[in-house]
C-alpha cells in the first residue's frame, strides 16, 4: 500500500502541474496568460485575457485534474484507500500551485481543490461549489468568492466528513488558498479589487463574466 500511495502522490502532483490555462489560452486566442492580465494561469485570468471558451476549458481542466488524482489514487490503492486519497488530492493542488514545468509559478489552486473535494466527498464539494457561486453572484468578485467558499470548508467538512485526515486537509487548503490570494485580499481591504465586468485600473483589463 505504501508503494501505491507514493505512486498516487507522484501522479497527483504531475497531473496538477499540467498547465491547462496556458494550453487553452494559446489554442483559443494565441495568448499566453502568463503574459497578460494578472499573469496567472488559472480560470479567472484566462477568462479575462483569452475569452470564455478558453476560460471554460481551463476551469473544467483544472477541476478535472483534481478529480482524476482522487480517482487514480482509489484505483491504485484499492478498497483500503479511505482518506489516504486526500494525500493524492493535496499533491495535485500543490502541483497546480507550484508546477515544476513552470518553475513552480502556477495558479491559485481553487478549481483543482474543488475537483479534489467533489471527487473525494461529493456532498461536501457540491456545497463548496454552491458557496462559491452564491458569493460570486452577490459580490461579483472571484477572489472574494474563493476566500468565502473555502472559509466555509471546516463547516462542510464537519457536517459531511468529520475525520482527522479531512480536518488536516481542510486546514492546509484554507491556508494555501488565503496565501495565494494575499494580494487580492489587500485589494479587497483597500476597495480596489475589480468585479466581474469592471476594468482594473492596475492592470488595464476588462473582466468579463
Amino acid at each position: 500500500m505504501a508503494t501505491d500511495l507514493a505512486l498516487s502522490l507522484v501522479l497527483g502532483y504531475f497531473l496538477g502541474a499540467i498547465p491547462i490555462g496556458i494550453f487553452a489560452g494559446r489554442a483559443f486566442s494565441g495568448i499566453d496568460p502568463r503574459n497578460a492580465g494578472s499573469r496567472n494561469i488559472g480560470f479567472t485570468n484566462v477568462l479575462r485575457v483569452a475569452g470564455k471558451a478558453a476560460g471554460i476549458v481551463t476551469l473544467i481542466g483544472d477541476i478535472g485534474k483534481g478529480a482524476l488524482a482522487i480517482y487514480l489514487a482509489r484505483v491504485l490503492i484499492g478498497p483500503a484507500a479511505g482518506d489516504s486519497v486526500l494525500a493524492a488530492g493535496a499533491a495535485a493542488i500543490l502541483g497546480h500551485v507550484f508546477p515544476v514545468f513552470l518553475r513552480f509559478k502556477g495558479g491559485k489552486g481553487v478549481a483543482t481543490a474543488l475537483g479534489v473535494l467533489l471527487a473525494a466527498e461529493p456532498a461536501l464539494g457540491g456545497c463548496l461549489v454552491a458557496a462559491w457561486l452564491s458569493a460570486a453572484a452577490i459580490w461579483r468578485m472571484s477572489s472574494l468568492a474563493a476566500v468565502i467558499a473555502f472559509g466555509s470548508l471546516p463547516f462542510w467538512a464537519w457536517l459531511f466528513h468529520a475525520t482527522v485526515p479531512m480536518a488536516a486537509f481542510a486546514t492546509g487548503i484554507i491556508l494555501l488558498i488565503v496565501y495565494r490570494h494575499r494580494e487580492n485580499i489587500s485589494r479587497l481591504r483597500a476597495g480596489t479589487e475589480p468585479k466581474f465586468g469592471q476594468r482594473s485600473s492596475a492592470q488595464g483589463i476588462t473582466i468579463s463574466p
